[in-house]
């Protein structure tokens, strides 16, 4: 993989992270603060499908005209599975990016890296960059949206601890790993870790995996090497974010990635697409418990809100009623049971009503029976709306408020206003 030089943070951008708060030094009570969370945007249902790009500056000014949102969260997907991974897209989405005034932080999604050698993505032709080669289209995105370690995006960015100098020397190679990134701020660590969806932590591509996927001849050593380093890095890190939370008491946790690990995105249980996420969601579980405090978790990848807590067998689950056609701006949820017996879930999970519960759709690799033991009620689960326009859907973005004097662990969600701890949202779909 190629390499990308790191630039150094200057006076102003260490005076912005002692006002945000970087650490929990500060004896002023923690306050309440809101964030946005978007992604799987801007989509284009083709590489010609520009219409929901060309409305993305007004999704932009709606958000930076929301006066609560002091920060905002992109989960990742910077446009479909049906559009070319090029430079100078990745350049325009930069420049969106950075026309948000609030601080944005950024993980990169697949569609944007590993499914860049996919046919749909142009991948093995000269219409995506480097031919579509994964490794060189993520090292692209690192060197437009991650040009300066440890500095967010946005108008006013802020200071963030990244992997890239806070790595376990042991494991020099983390060093790589810049959109991996941690702040703190009201007594509250959000935390970003690259967990690419869609094609099972790049496992899928192996000759093992589903075939057919790639059009580059990438040996499965050099495959299993980029996903082994990842992984490690990426287990590391939720090491490094809860022991860091620990040390610092902080109240919460708020964990952003891409993937989302229980997705069998239409396939069956059977296919044993899901097994390569087992480790996180063991990992993610262990020190959720042991943090005894709450974990949200927060993704797009699925296309669908959802809420939940699928690390507790039979906890609530509500996802959305698709607000088609355009301008419905409907917030409809109802339950998962339902969603998979009629409704936008049927289709995604094949074998049926049993699997409407994410708790059960954790695959282990020799066990075709497996079902966990977790029983974790301090974590919960918040997926975003995407791929609006292009589904015939209203763009949205979750309103995301903190306010660490609550902590409770109690969940609730109806017609996307929900919370759980000191989280509290609601869906809002801005008219654009």
């Amino acid at each position: 993989m190629s390499k990308f030089p790191y630039t150094s943070h200057g006076l102003a951008l260490v005076l912005t992270a002692a006002l945000f708060g970087c650490g929990s030094g500060s004896s002023a009570p923690p306050q309440p603060f809101t964030i946005a969370v978007i992604g799987d945007s801007p989509y284009g249902a083709s590489p010609t499908d520009t219409a929901e790009f060309a409305k993305y500056p007004s999704y932009v000014a709606a958000i930076n005209n929301d006066k609560d949102v002091s920060m905002v969260l992109h989960t990742g997907d910077i446009h479909s599975g049906k559009e070319y991974c090029t430079q100078a897209y990745n350049q325009s989405n930069y420049n969106l990016f950075q026309s948000f005034t609030a601080p944005l932080l950024y993980v990169p999604g697949d569609n944007e890296w590993i499914d860049c050698q996919k046919s749909k993505e142009g991948g093995g032709t000269s219409n995506s960059y480097a031919l579509g080669d994964p490794y060189l289209n993520l090292d692209l995105v690192r060197s437009v949206f991650f040009s300066q370690p440890g500095k967010t995006l946005g108008q006013n960015p802020i200071a963030v601890k990244t992997q890239a100098t806070q790595y376990d020397k042991n494991f020099p190679s983390d060093k790589a790993y810049v959109e991996n990134t941690w702040f703190e701020k009201s007594n509250v660590l959000i935390a970003t870790i690259n967990l690419p969806g869609g094609s099972n932590n790049g496992a899928s591509y192996l000759s093992t995996g589903v075939s057919g996927l790639s059009k580059l001849t990438i040996s499965d050593q050099t495959r299993q090497q980029e996903i082994d380093m990842r992984t490690g890095a990426a287990l590391r890190w939720l090491d490094t974010i809860f022991a860091t939370a620990k040390a610092n008491r902080d109240s919460a946790i708020l964990i952003m990635v891409q993937g989302d690990m229980w997705d069998l995105d239409s396939n069956r249980m059977s296919d044993k697409t899901l097994t390569e996420w087992k480790q996180y969601i063991d990992k993610l579980a262990a020190l959720t418990k042991d943090f005894d405090r709450p974990v949200l978790l927060t993704h797009n990848d699925s296309h669908f809100y959802r809420s939940d807590n699928p690390l507790v067998l039979g906890a609530e689950c509500k996802i959305e009623m698709p607000s088609t056609p355009i301008g419905k701006f409907s917030t409809a949820t109802e339950s998962c049971l339902s969603s998979v017996s009629a409704g936008a879930l049927k289709p995604i999970i094949p074998d049926g009503v049993t699997y409407a519960d994410a708790y059960r759709i954790v695959q282990d690799k020799t066990n075709p029976n497996y079902l966990p033991s977790y029983n974790i009620p301090n974590f919960h689960r918040l997926v975003g709306h995407g791929n609006a326009t292009s589904a015939l859907t209203d763009m949205e973005y979750i309103k995301l408020t903190i306010d660490p004097s609550k902590t409770g662990i109690t969940a609730s969600e109806k017609d996307g206003v929900g919370s759980f701890g000191p989280f509290s949202w609601t869906r809002v779909q801005p008219k654009l």
